[in-house]
């Protein structure tokens, strides 16, 4: 009985693949068992999987654009090392899942304001060091909760960068490396932006004074204006004054009746 079984499993096994049933639909319907569910892995990028979490590797690929097909499953995405200039807004809104997100070593050089949409529950770390950026939204990294690095970036330390950094989580071992390119106060250049604010330094203040000062010369303008035209009124008014009693000192005098009033009878 043992021989009749195995004779037979080896029957089977000699069998050729068109003997074997197919389900209804052929083989594209076995083809789509075989495939994640997320969508394809972007051209030049590697898409392993791991626990069931999607790693999206483009490292050093080249890319000018972040690509359009990213799963929407990923939850590392790693963009380092290429290209990239631009970041249209909302390019990672419909990466949900997203914890990671690596765009160092890149070219960007500015943030819109919905950059980073649809990403501030579940971002953890951020990764925006050696660019371009020299300006941040207020409203660009205020809403995630994300740890960030923005080291080695030429930034203009400005009030606007100072209340940007307000409340934001900066990556501890990367900080001391953020440093002001240009600064609205002159004394601050190629100095650590961190240990500045920390020593209590105000880049707010300075903005303040400056705009102090443009009103100050505005009002001075205004309160120059206002006086010159007072003293213009008045001296035309006098002008016209003198002439008006040239005129009447011209005028032929009336001579006054010298006969007294006869009373009524």
């Amino acid at each position: 009985m043992a021989g009749l079984t195995h004779g037979r499993m080896a029957l089977l096994g000699r069998q050729s693949p068109s003997s074997l049933k197919v389900p209804r639909g052929g083989p594209c319907l076995l083809l789509l068992f075989c495939l994640p569910l997320g969508a394809a892995c972007p051209q030049g990028c590697q898409c392993p999987e791991h626990a069931g979490a999607v790693a999206v590797h483009c490292s050093a690929s080249g890319l000018r654009e972040v690509p359009k097909d990213i799963p929407t499953d990923t939850v590392l995405l790693k963009l380092d090392a290429n290209q990239i200039a631009r970041i249209p807004d909302g390019a990672f809104q419909h990466l949900s899942q997203l914890k990671e997100l690596d765009l160092s070593g890149n070219a960007i050089e500015t943030i819109g304001p919905a950059t980073f949409a649809g990403l501030a529950g579940g971002l953890r770390l951020l990764d925006l060091s050696h660019n371009r950026i020299r300006r941040i939204p207020k409203e660009a990294l205020g809403k995630l909760s994300a740890q960030v690095r923005l080291s080695h970036n030429p930034l203009h330390c400005e009030c606007a960068l100072q209340e940007a950094l307000w409340g934001l989580r900066l990556d501890p071992d990367s900080a001391d490396a953020i440093a002001c390119h240009t600064s609205v106060r002159e004394e601050f250049v190629g100095k650590p932006l961190i240990q500045a604010l920390d020593a209590g330094v105000s880049f707010c203040s300075a903005h303040h004074r400056t705009t102090d000062v443009a009103m100050l010369v505005t009002m001075f303008g205004w309160f120059a204006m206002v006086i010159a035209y007072v003293v213009y009124y008045v001296r035309q008014n006098q002008e016209d004054a003198r002439r008006h009693l040239e005129y009447l000192k011209s005028l032929p005098s009336t001579p006054v009746s010298k006969d007294p009033i006869s009373s009524a009878p």
